[in-house]
């Protein structure tokens, strides 16, 4: 079973008098994970959003009743908190009234829950984004050497739980993964019908990974409004498909400023939205897909931080580029990611010249675990 990187640092807030939240898409394994937690917890009740008599229970419920319910259960869980009408109220009047409970709800969508809960539960809270299996959690579950012999098959299938855990099933579970979960809290919440205009838009995406894109160009793609492109972007983000990397820029006139480059959190899912599975070495993508597999990693690394990451891509109008930007309150380091470790990369002079103090790292295939494990052991 692989431990995930959450589980320690939830386990560290249990008990504090503040509910636990956990977003992220479904079957990223925040069931499973707390199952992992609670394992051998006594009094602990388990209620899913789903099933129709568990919101019936929350429905004009009193925190009497509630507390009548609940028993003697100390650990209260609630899977897909997000289909409980008024849930943010409904864990509030928990929390705020039953305070000897510990209060534990998944949502599959932020979108969906965080808005229904950030105001009711201000202050009562600790907050979570969970993601796919995370290079450096599947290196502590195997070896180092087992996992990046792995890297080109990772490259293409990605880190699903599911996939991960069924080899030789993976393209059929993928295209059932993108095609039954990937939409349907989208399609659920905001009413959308026309699923062939975000499945038209994800796709333009999917073959932009590593570029600059443009909103104008993606609305003519896709037949639909520049407006329209943006709303389906941010759903897309919010259901933790997809991910928006600025531009960073501080001191140079010639910096890009307002550009930005989306990628996909996971690199299975973007190669089942435009149907290629072919080998890494037979692909001409495979630049790229190393790109996004490195940049999600970081991403999904930061949000397991407590401390304040922010992560950008840098470009000139002359073309000058880095592929990745972290800044940490002052301290700036500066990434360019090559799937062939036999390419050379130097630090831009227009960027060294601004930014002298910023740390500069070559990633590769040969050496991707300085980067990318270390980042994770400083959890």
């Amino acid at each position: 079973m692989v431990i995930r990187t959450l589980q320690n640092i939830i386990k560290e807030r249990l008990n504090k008098g503040k509910a636990i939240i956990i977003f992220g898409a479904r079957q990223v394994g925040k069931t499973t994970l707390l199952k992992q937690l609670f394992s051998n917890t006594q009094n602990v009740m388990w209620l899913n959003g789903d099933e129709d008599d568990v919101r019936t229970i929350f429905e004009n419920s009193s925190s009497t009743r509630l507390k009548a319910i609940f028993g003697q259960n100390k650990t209260i869980i609630i899977d897909e908190a997000q289909r409980i009408s008024d849930i943010g109220l409904k864990l509030k009047l928990i929390t705020d009234n039953i305070p000897d409970i510990q209060l534990v709800a998944t949502g599959s969508s932020s979108f969906v829950l965080a808005n229904k809960i950030n105001e009711p539960l201000t202050g009562r809270k600790f907050e979570y984004k969970m993601f796919p299996f995370s290079f450096a959690e599947m290196v502590n579950n195997t070896n180092l050497i087992e996992e990046k012999r792995m890297l080109p098959h990772r490259l293409v299938f990605g880190y699903y739980p599911d996939i991960v855990m069924n080899p030789g099933d993976e393209q059929t579970l993928l295209t059932q993964l993108s095609n039954s979960y990937l939409y349907k809290d989208i399609f659920e919440i905001e009413n959308i019908r026309r699923a062939d205009k975000i499945e038209k838009l994800l796709k333009a995406l999917a073959y932009q990974i590593g570029s600059e894109v443009s909103l104008n160009e993606l609305s003519q793609l896709c037949g639909i409004d520049v407006k329209t492109v943006d709303k389906y972007i941010s759903l897309l983000e919010q259901a933790y498909i997809i991910f928006r990397l600025g531009s960073y820029s501080r001191n140079l006139r010639n910096e890009l400023k307002s550009k930005q480059k989306i990628y996909f959190y996971d690199n299975g899912i973007r190669n089942a939205i435009i149907g290629d599975y072919s080998l890494i070495e037979n692909r001409q993508d495979a630049g790229h897909l190393f790109e996004n597999f490195v940049i999600s990693e970081c991403i999904k690394t930061n949000a397991y931080k407590t401390n304040n990451i922010a992560s950008y891509f840098w470009r000139t109008t002359t073309r000058q580029e880095i592929d990745y930007i972290e800044v940490t309150g002052n301290d700036i380091t500066a990434v360019e990611i090559k799937w062939n470790s036999k390419r050379k990369a130097s630090l831009p002079n227009s960027f060294s010249t601004a930014y002298p103090n910023a740390d500069f790292k070559v990633i590769n295939r040969d050496n991707i675990e300085d980067f990318l494990i270390f980042r994770d052991n400083e959890l």
